[in-house]
């Protein structure tokens, strides 16, 4: 059950790095990055969420117990 869970907080966190990191190249963002020097709040927090979720995803897979 556990190796589930840490998997889907993988996939999970490598899906929202990459969802942050196209927001962080869109129009939208760009216009941010103009006006204000920096990215667009729901991308920083899309990347930070995404890391997150993928170190805690592969903290628990490297801590499971292996079963053989």
């Amino acid at each position: 059950m556990n190796r589930i869970i840490s998997l889907a907080l993988l996939v999970g966190g490598i899906v929202l790095i990459v969802t942050g990191f196209t927001a962080s190249n869109s129009f939208t963002s760009d216009v941010s990055r103009f006006s204000t020097g920096s990215l667009t709040e729901r991308a920083v927090w899309m990347l930070i969420g995404g890391l997150l979720a993928a170190l805690v995803g592969l903290e628990m897979l490297w801590r499971s117990p292996k079963h053989t």
